[in-house]
């Protein structure tokens, strides 16, 4: 185990960059792993989700798991608000 977060995700996936810029947007420290790029990671999160390529998956350092978590409960999870809709 880690005392890092660590995001599991891919460039084009709009929930992983919706995640991604929630914890940009509250300078929260985490390691970005884009399984596109990195095979060892692929393997990680399709042994996480039953065979499933599902992004983000994050892993928390207490051992959690979240996949695909929606906005508002990746926000309750890390203790920050949710940003606002833009429109």
């Amino acid at each position: 185990m880690t005392d890092i977060i660590i995001m599991y995700g891919t460039t084009w996936c709009g929930s992983s960059r919706r995640a991604k810029q929630l914890f940009d947007d509250n300078k929260l420290t985490y390691k970005w792993v884009d399984i596109d790029q990195d095979k060892s990671a692929r393997t990680i999160v399709e042994e996480i989700n039953h065979g499933n390529r599902s992004v983000p998956t994050i892993v928390f350092p207490d051992g959690t798991i979240m996949t695909e978590p929606t906005i508002n409960a990746l926000a309750e999870k890390l203790g920050v608000e949710v940003p606002a809709p833009l429109f």
